[in-house]
């Protein structure tokens, strides 16, 4: 006779970890965390300002800045594919400065845009193409090849400008003025035309309503709908679509899987050389429509020094979003909004003052709930000092909001590091045993 066995009793479970994890703040319900507190901020920023201003949260400053975003988002996209790929592309600000130039004669010789922006986007990926390899087949350091692409590009612009522009009315260091693509309003958001008919502007009405909040945020979320123009849609689209193809297809695997360990890669079958080269002329292709897009859809001309540094904006705006188009796009937009500001609305820039020093503190409290005592103290007297300046002026210098962004780039980098993981493989010269 056999002793009666006794089933163990399961243990209760745990739910705790389950439930945690499913409000926990996942990349994308982060981003959008985010860009809700920043509308609310920026709210409360407008409403309380000691010198009054409507331009924070306005749609046309919004649909102003999202158009300056783009030359800085194409480089910070293109300097992703590149270093998920493995390779440092600081030519970023040369190969946007031969799509400046390229675009501009594209859209010359052609009289159309749509072909200078694939002239420019043509040249660019040459750019990268070169710098591939450079870097891929003969091992060169990437930091010694970008850096010559950056000194190549404004001197070859400025021959082949001498050389042909003053042919088409133009000069050494200044195209012939150029006509970019239409823009449009979606229906019923921003009130563009269905057939001829003016369709109800929702977000308009409620923007002018005045309402707390409402207002505000239809102003922002208008800009995003309101006159823009064909090339700026084409470039928020490649935002999805950069994520698509890193994250969802085998290219972009492949791609990844090379950029953090080439050795293992290479075990697997994968030509480690072929996808170097895949990310580096993406990265110039990309780079090209940025500065096909500054001359033709922004300036409307090709100028001689009109990128002003955006190439290593958009480096900055990669390392701000972590490596992922959606943080990149963040950076990218706040660079614009930024350099929005200092054009239109002496009194914004003031305003601004109030909106850094609130997001230090808040992140001073973050840090401090954290037990982080060194960066809580010092992100907290950052947001007094910048407070008490606020109070003790009535205007700022117009440069202020120029520098904003890269403070903001520096206070990532030293507070929030823990987060930030570039490729492992990133920089390294690969030579296949």
């Amino acid at each position: 006779m056999t002793a009666p066995t006794t089933e163990p009793q399961a243990e209760p479970m745990d739910n705790s970890d389950s439930v945690a994890s499913r409000f926990a703040l996942t990349g994308t319900r982060r981003l959008i965390a985010l860009v809700v507190l920043g509308m609310v901020l920026l709210a409360l920023t407008e409403r309380f300002a000691r010198i009054p201003t409507t331009d924070l949260t306005s749609s046309g400053t919004w649909s102003i800045a999202l158009g300056w975003s783009i030359p800085i988002l194409m480089a910070g996209l293109g300097g992703m594919f590149s270093e998920r790929s493995g390779v440092v592309n600081i030519g970023l600000e040369g190969l946007l400065i031969l799509g400046t130039w390229f675009g501009a004669y594209g859209t010359v010789v052609t009289g159309s845009p749509w072909l200078g922006i694939l002239f420019a986007i043509v040249a660019g990926g040459v750019g990268g193409l070169v710098m591939a390899v450079a870097t891929v087949s003969f091992g060169v350091d990437h930091i010694i090849v970008g850096t010559a692409i950056l000194v190549m590009a404004p001197g070859i612009s400025r021959y082949l400008s001498g050389l042909l522009f003053p042919d088409h009315g133009g000069s050494i260091t200044q195209s012939p003025n150029l006509g970019g693509v239409s823009t449009f309003s979606v229906p019923f958001l921003a009130g563009g035309a269905i057939f001829g008919w003016e369709s109800p502007d929702i977000l308009g009405s409620i923007e002018r309503s005045n309402a707390f909040l409402a207002s505000e945020a239809a102003g922002i979320l208008r800009g995003f709908v309101f006159q823009m123009s064909w090339f700026t849609l084409i470039g928020i689209l490649v935002i999805p679509g950069s994520a698509w193809v890193l994250w969802r297809t085998r290219f972009g695997l492949r791609l990844r899987s090379v950029g953090e360990s080439p050795d293992a890669a290479d075990s697997l079958g994968i030509d480690v050389y072929r996808y170097k080269y895949y990310g580096v002329i993406i990265s110039g292709l990309l780079a090209g429509y940025g500065g096909g897009f500054l001359a033709i859809q922004l300036s409307g001309l090709y100028k001689e020094g009109q990128t002003q540094g955006k190439g290593f904006i958009g480096l900055a705006t990669m390392i701000f979003g972590n490596w992922r188009p959606g943080g990149t796009a963040s950076g990218a937009l706040l660079f614009g909004f930024t350099e929005t500001l200092r054009l239109r609305d002496p009194a914004a820039p003031h305003a601004l003052l109030l909106f850094v020093a609130i997001v230090l503190g808040l992140f001073a409290l973050r840090a401090g709930l954290q037990r982080r005592v060194v960066p809580a103290a010092g992100l907290g007297v950052a947001g007094l000092l910048i407070f008490w300046y606020y109070m003790a002026v009535d205007t700022v210098p117009n440069q202020l909001p120029q520098i904003t962004p890269f403070i903001a780039v520096i206070v990532v980098l030293l507070f929030a590091t823990r987060r930030l993981r570039m490729p492992a493989a990133d920089g390294q010269i690969w030579i296949k045993d």
